[in-house]
């Protein structure tokens, strides 16, 4: 696996993301769920959060729901994910307590996810709203990117 984080529509999308909701922390993460292994593809801290990292896929309530259910993930406080993401501490070393993941689907399987971190109680309804939408606009793109990095 080739991991290209020049991606122009990384990049555009952290920018845009930044300007419509903020987005302290910013990663895209790519699923080989062949290997059952995540890939961070972009980062807006590549120090702290490499694009090269990867993790395996676990099953718990967070891919219960981004996975399976193919629906967002929202948590507003580090009580709200602590569980389901082992590096909380360093989440908020950076000054994030909140946290948005949003799958991108393609057919009707999640191929990746785009995740937003910011201060606690950052994710309004609206902002959920505005970011996903900024994600399905952007659904091709995205889509062919991913796909590139599975190469």
């Amino acid at each position: 696996m080739t991991l290209d984080s020049s991606a122009p529509i990384y990049k555009a999308l952290h920018q845009e993301a930044k300007t419509i909701a903020g987005a302290k922390l910013f990663t895209i993460m790519v699923l080989d769920n062949d290997a059952g292994l995540a890939h961070r593809a972009y980062t807006s801290h590549p120090t702290d959060y490499p694009a090269t990292g990867s993790k395996p896929m676990r099953q718990d309530r967070w891919s219960a729901q981004v996975i399976d259910a193919k629906q967002s993930f929202v948590a507003n406080s580090t009580d709200g994910f602590s569980d389901v993401f082992s590096d909380h501490p360093l989440i908020n070393q950076l000054g994030c307590e909140s946290v948005l993941n949003v799958p991108v689907i393609e057919q009707n399987r999640v191929v990746g996810t785009v995740n937003f971190l910011d201060g606690k109680n950052h994710f309004t309804p609206e902002r959920v709203t505005a970011l996903e939408n900024l994600v399905n606009a952007h659904h091709q793109s995205l889509v062919t990117a991913l796909a590139k990095e599975l190469g």
